[in-house]
């Protein structure tokens, strides 16, 4: 599947759409089509938004109830072959590369395993030599007898290779596509394998192929034009929904935050733009999980959540060794880009508590996908 509905999307409405056309989106019943999406996230929508709020707690609220699933990001590499301008982790940035080791993961797992994690989340730079499959496999086949779930965010890899990812215990591929502007994509790839968007665009597929049960996807806001981001993030989920209808697809709403190279996004995304995102991802997306980082502060964190956040970190270090080893230990190997919502884990549970929603620590285990597959 190439993306060729990219050059048939209903741009003009994101930013010609009049009240009326944002009002009749708004009113329509049943699933939204790609006009409807397009109106809601335009700024003529902007005088419903409490409205459009209102309609995505309820929607939320009939989906999911009031379960937000806990995970953390386990960071295995900060090496990297790529030039990202916007990437902490880029092969031009002067900073200090860290490979973790099986056993450094393991120290790193029992940390996030004590604080209560049971949903995991591997990411590493884009270094396939050090992060090899092999790697991978023995990494996940460690953490596996502990763990509920494990998804990488990595490399895209061929199929074969996600196929001997997920027989050692990977159940879930995130991979963003960072912006649909092809333009853009290239002036912020200029080197490395990033640089092929179609290698990238087609890796869900492949995951989705090889027997990956969740796939996340997702945009990095701020690259560009986030209104025409947005809708073709949606755009391609529902593409990748009717293909992989065996999978659970995510999406995710990073902003970009500060990073080593000093990054200066090209766009800027308010809060109030992240609330009307979120709003519009759960109305055109119903059935999609909605997750949501430590890039963003507490206070919008906590709003969000009603209004479609159904997975959320916590307590995230987004350096390898970050939890448990120690600046000694790893020559303190510098971050992907800096958090903002810095409670523990602990604290954010409580706070999801007093909002009347229950935290979740695991709601899958992988035995579940050994008995389907036998029973299958």
């Amino acid at each position: 599947m190439l993306p060729t509905f990219l050059g048939s999307l209903p741009e003009e409405i994101l930013h010609s759409a009049d009240r009326n056309l944002a009002a009749r989106a708004l009113a329509r019943p049943g699933p939204l089509a790609i006009q409807d999406v397009a109106a809601l996230l335009s700024q003529a929508a902007l005088p419903f938004l409490e409205a459009m709020g209102q309609k995505a707690r309820a929607a939320t609220r009939a989906r999911f109830g009031r379960a937000v699933q806990m995970f953390a990001p386990l960071y295995l590499s900060n090496e990297c072959v790529n030039i990202c301008h916007y990437c902490g982790f880029s092969v031009d940035n002067a900073i200090r590369r860290r490979t973790l080791s099986p056993d450094e993961v393991a120290r790193e797992w029992e940390h996030l395993h004590r604080e209560g994690f049971r949903h995991v989340l591997l990411v590493s730079g884009e270094e396939n030599r050090r992060v090899s499959v092999d790697y991978l496999s023995a990494v996940v086949r460690m953490l596996r007898p502990r763990a509920a779930s494990i998804a990488i965010e990595v490399a895209p890899l061929e199929e074969r290779d996600y196929r001997a990812c997920v027989a050692s215990g990977v159940d879930g591929v995130v991979i963003y596509q960072e912006t649909y502007d092809t333009v853009r994509y290239t002036e912020v790839h200029p080197k490395g394998p990033k640089r092929d968007f179609t290698y990238r665009w087609e890796a869900l597929e492949r995951a989705a192929r090889a027997g990956a049960r969740k796939l996340g996807m997702g945009v990095l806001l701020g690259l560009s034009d986030w209104r025409r981001d947005v809708l073709a993030l949606v755009a391609h989920v529902r593409a990748m929904e009717k293909l992989a209808w065996q999978s659970e697809i995510s999406v995710s709403v990073p902003r970009l935050r500060p990073a080593a190279g000093e990054y200066v996004p090209p766009v800027a995304v308010s809060d109030r733009d992240l609330a009307q995102i979120v709003i519009v991802l759960r109305l055109s997306l119903p059935n999609a999980p909605i997750v949501l980082s430590t890039r963003e502060p507490a206070p919008l964190r906590d709003r969000l959540v009603p209004l479609g956040v159904t997975q959320m970190s916590a307590g995230s270090r987004t350096n390898p060794g970050g939890y448990a080893l120690g600046k000694d230990e790893t020559g303190e190997a510098e971050p992907q880009f800096e958090v903002s919502d810095r409670r523990s884990p602990a604290e954010v549970v409580s706070r999801l508590a007093a909002m009347g929603y229950e935290p979740v620590w695991k709601d899958w285990d992988m035995a579940f996908g050994r008995v389907m597959s036998h029973e299958s």
